[in-house]
């Protein structure tokens, strides 16, 4: 039985990487499709730059995953806090007050829970796999 579940282990790996290298490769051909509007365009705008700062951070954790074996909790709250920013800048004119303090309050909120996260990894540490958090 420990053979199966070793085997099964190891299949289950394999399919984890190459969903990470297929999320990868897709974050890769957004950037592309991206960076052609761009040039088509003939301009960049605050909303194209962060998009590609998104796609940036999707393969910075990608790769963090890859090398680790661990995926920080972290990570995909700062791409939600940049998400929020560039969704308030481009519909900066749309928004009203309350939907601006509620996606403001939202940022806020999800900074305070990175801080948490942050001062419970250095204050309670997993053990050496957090060392160089």
């Amino acid at each position: 039985m420990n053979k199966i579940r070793k085997l099964g282990y190891h299949y289950l790996t394999i399919i984890e990487d190459l969903g990470l290298l297929l999320i990868a490769a897709l974050t890769i051909i957004a950037m592309g499709v991206e960076v052609g509007a761009i040039y088509r365009a003939m301009t960049v705008s605050l909303g194209d730059l962060l998009l590609l700062f998104i796609y940036l951070e999707v393969l910075a954790m990608v790769g963090l995953y890859l090398k680790s074996g661990r995926l920080p909790v972290r990570m995909p709250l700062y791409i939600v806090i940049v998400a929020l920013a560039r969704y308030m800048a481009l519909d900066m004119k749309n928004l009203d007050t309350m939907n601006m303090l509620g996606i403001a309050g939202a940022i806020l909120i999800i900074a305070l829970s990175i801080l948490v996260i942050r001062f419970g990894h250095k204050k309670f540490p997993y053990g050496e796999t957090d060392a160089d958090n």
